[in-house]
């Protein structure tokens, strides 16, 4: 179980900031995406990270 928390909370941090990156602006990858300079996707992104941490957080405990 806690390798599953430890990949699964690694997977939503990675993908946290490429949607913060996305939606700042900082990270334009794919060109084609929707996401591109939309902050709601940053903030979007924040919480998935946190999600993310809390996970990796829990498989450590």
């Amino acid at each position: 179980m806690r390798r599953f928390l430890l990949i699964a909370g690694l997977l939503a941090l990675a993908v946290g900031l490429l949607w913060i990156g996305q939606g700042t602006g900082t990270m334009p990858w794919p060109r084609w995406s929707f996401m591109i300079d939309q902050l709601q996707w940053a903030l979007y992104g924040a919480v998935m990270a946190g999600f993310g941490l809390v996970l990796i957080w829990q498989s450590n405990a």
